[in-house]
């Protein structure tokens, strides 16, 4: 159902700052916790002992104690210790490779001996001064792939999302997609129209008027194994639009991280980066409520769309030129699925 040799967001810093967290990735239960301030560990979500999950023990110098009879493990997965008993002859509890970086932890549910951190998707913006960033997670209990779709084809905005960023003029502008390598990107520009109500607040936020014609863009990219990002904005018409320059529009990426939790149901983490007013929070929590109650419309939509799917599972769904960047973004996802499996 997913690629397991690749790099997933797991979680955020702050969901592991005071104890372990156990969370569902790729089918797998896994703990992280901090061995150290500034380390991360990921671990079977099991205990040796009797099988408790870890992840409802704590942190004790550095060593996951389980929660039920206070046997530590360390971060190799090794049995160290436990109360009046010998331990050392216990199997080695599974450990996962684990990165923290941009902000995010990842891990590679997959072949250990895979995982190269220079395989995580490069984040231009997250280091970046000029640049700020606002997001959360949601849980949503739908396939994986269902959110790719979602995201690949924006055409739903106009419905789905008609009071925040839906216009008639999304349906109206062709999309057109193609491949750069595993790469899938989906663009659609509207130039000369009025912009929607969260564009017009975010071109005030920016010192620009909000009642005059812009050039909206959205340039989707898919990249394995579930990442979506979606360069995203609007110029005052006529300016250049997408390479407009800085103080005539308002330029985001939307961020899109989507983690296989089981085979109907994911992580999303999601989120915006801006390059504008960077220094503000406040406009940062704005624009992340903002954003937040949008993906809660995409929420309800997907998970009623898993159950009809799941209720009707005989049905063959149409795909229309609209669907191309999913269509082509789930090809990408089979063939690394057939290569693991050396099919």
């Amino acid at each position: 159902m997913y690629p397991k040799n690749a790099w997933y967001v797991a979680c955020t810093p702050d969901e592991i700052a005071e104890r372990p967290l156990g969370r569902k990735v790729c089918g797998q239960p896994i703990v992280f916790y901090r061995p150290a301030p500034d380390r991360v560990a990921a671990l079977e979500d099991f205990c040796p002992h009797r099988g408790a999950p870890l992840s409802l023990g704590r942190v004790c110098d550095g060593e996951l104690t389980c929660g039920y009879h206070g046997l530590r493990v360390g971060c190799d997965g090794r049995a160290l210790s436990m109360p009046g008993q010998r331990v050392q002859g216990f199997a080695r509890t599974r450990s996962f490779p684990v990165v923290e970086r941009y902000g995010f932890i990842w891990v590679w549910p997959g072949d250990a001996a895979l995982a190269d951190p220079a395989r995580i998707v490069h984040l231009h913006w997250a280091d970046n001064p000029e640049w700020a960033f606002g997001g959360g997670r949601y849980h949503i209990g739908c396939d994986y792939r269902l959110m790719i779709d979602n995201l690949m084809d924006l055409t739903h905005e106009t419905y789905v999302h008609a009071g925040s960023i839906g216009q008639k003029e999304i349906d109206e502008a062709p999309c057109k997609t193609h491949m750069a390598g595993d790469e899938v990107i989906t663009s659609r520009f509207m130039p000369g129209i009025q912009a929607p109500p969260f564009w017009q607040m975010a071109l005030r936020m920016n010192g620009l008027p909000d009642d005059q014609p812009v050039d909206r863009w959205q340039i989707c990219h898919f990249t394995p194994p579930s990442h979506v990002l979606i360069e995203v904005g609007v110029a005052l018409a006529g300016l250049g639009g997408h390479e407009a320059a800085a103080d005539k529009k308002v330029a985001c990426t939307v961020v899109d991280f989507i983690t296989p939790e089981t085979e109907t149901s994911i992580h999303y983490f999601w989120g915006m980066a801006r390059h504008f007013r960077p220094q503000d929070p406040a406009l940062t929590a704005r624009i992340r409520e903002g954003q937040g109650k949008i993906f809660a419309e995409d929420r309800q939509m997907l998970e009623m769309q898993q159950q009809n799917l799941l209720h009707y599972p005989e049905r063959k769904l149409l795909t229309l030129n609209i669907d191309a960047g999913g269509v082509q973004s789930r090809r990408v996802i089979e063939r690394i699925m057939a290569a693991e499996l050396g099919v």
